[in-house]
Protein backbone atom coordinates (compact mmCIF):
# COMPACT_ATOMS: atom_id res chain seq x y z
CA UNK A 1 0.00 0.00 0.00
CA UNK A 2 1.34 3.60 -0.93
CA UNK A 3 1.36 6.23 0.74
CA UNK A 4 -1.23 7.94 -1.08
CA UNK A 5 -3.21 5.35 -1.04
CA UNK A 6 -3.15 5.12 2.97
CA UNK A 7 -4.03 8.52 2.82
CA UNK A 8 -7.12 8.16 0.39
CA UNK A 9 -8.12 5.49 2.57
CA UNK A 10 -8.05 7.37 5.58
CA UNK A 11 -10.05 10.12 4.01
CA UNK A 12 -12.85 8.09 3.05
CA UNK A 13 -13.03 6.40 6.28
CA UNK A 14 -13.17 9.71 8.15
CA UNK A 15 -16.03 10.87 5.85
CA UNK A 16 -18.04 7.57 6.21
CA UNK A 17 -17.29 7.95 10.27
CA UNK A 18 -18.92 11.42 10.11
CA UNK A 19 -22.04 10.45 8.21
CA UNK A 20 -22.25 7.50 10.16
CA UNK A 21 -22.63 9.45 13.14
CA UNK A 22 -25.43 11.52 11.33
CA UNK A 23 -26.99 8.12 10.26
CA UNK A 24 -26.91 6.24 13.59
CA UNK A 25 -28.37 9.71 15.80
CA UNK A 26 -28.38 9.45 19.57
CA UNK A 27 -25.10 7.18 19.91
CA UNK A 28 -21.85 8.06 18.85
CA UNK A 29 -18.20 8.81 19.58
CA UNK A 30 -17.74 12.63 18.58
CA UNK A 31 -16.21 13.53 15.96
CA UNK A 32 -12.80 12.17 16.14
CA UNK A 33 -14.13 9.15 17.55
CA UNK A 34 -16.95 8.68 14.99
CA UNK A 35 -14.17 9.02 12.17
CA UNK A 36 -11.52 6.02 13.76
CA UNK A 37 -15.21 3.85 13.61
CA UNK A 38 -15.46 4.92 10.14
CA UNK A 39 -12.03 3.71 9.25
CA UNK A 40 -12.71 0.02 11.10
CA UNK A 41 -16.18 0.29 9.16
CA UNK A 42 -13.87 0.85 5.94
CA UNK A 43 -12.07 -2.74 7.25
CA UNK A 44 -15.76 -4.59 7.82
CA UNK A 45 -16.90 -3.41 4.82
CA UNK A 46 -13.64 -4.62 3.10
CA UNK A 47 -14.38 -8.10 4.66
CA UNK A 48 -17.87 -8.75 4.59
CA UNK A 49 -19.44 -6.90 0.77
CA UNK A 50 -17.25 -9.04 -1.17
CA UNK A 51 -17.91 -12.49 0.74
CA UNK A 52 -21.54 -11.71 0.40
CA UNK A 53 -21.41 -10.65 -3.85
CA UNK A 54 -22.41 -7.07 -2.18
CA UNK A 55 -21.13 -3.76 -4.76
CA UNK A 56 -22.69 -0.43 -3.88
CA UNK A 57 -20.96 1.08 -6.73
CA UNK A 58 -16.93 1.93 -7.89
CA UNK A 59 -15.01 4.84 -7.43
CA UNK A 60 -14.86 7.08 -4.09
CA UNK A 61 -18.55 7.44 -4.04
CA UNK A 62 -18.87 3.65 -3.52
CA UNK A 63 -15.98 3.28 -1.47
CA UNK A 64 -17.58 6.34 1.43
CA UNK A 65 -21.36 4.05 0.39
CA UNK A 66 -19.13 0.65 1.37
CA UNK A 67 -17.38 2.33 4.27
CA UNK A 68 -20.24 4.43 5.74
CA UNK A 69 -22.31 1.48 5.87
CA UNK A 70 -19.71 -0.85 7.32
CA UNK A 71 -19.65 1.86 9.68
CA UNK A 72 -23.15 2.36 10.66
CA UNK A 73 -23.39 -1.89 11.54
CA UNK A 74 -20.25 -1.42 13.72
CA UNK A 75 -22.32 1.57 15.45
CA UNK A 76 -25.48 -0.60 15.38
CA UNK A 77 -23.17 -3.56 16.79
CA UNK A 78 -21.11 -1.87 19.63
CA UNK A 79 -25.04 -0.99 20.76
CA UNK A 80 -26.40 -3.46 21.04
CA UNK A 81 -23.39 -5.12 23.09
CA UNK A 82 -23.48 -2.07 25.62
CA UNK A 83 -26.98 -3.04 26.01
CA UNK A 84 -26.31 -6.56 26.97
Amino acid sequence: MTLESLIIFLFIGAVAGWLSGIVVKGYGFGILGNMVVGILGAFVAGLLFPALNVSLGAGVIGAIAHATLGAVILLLMVRVLKRA
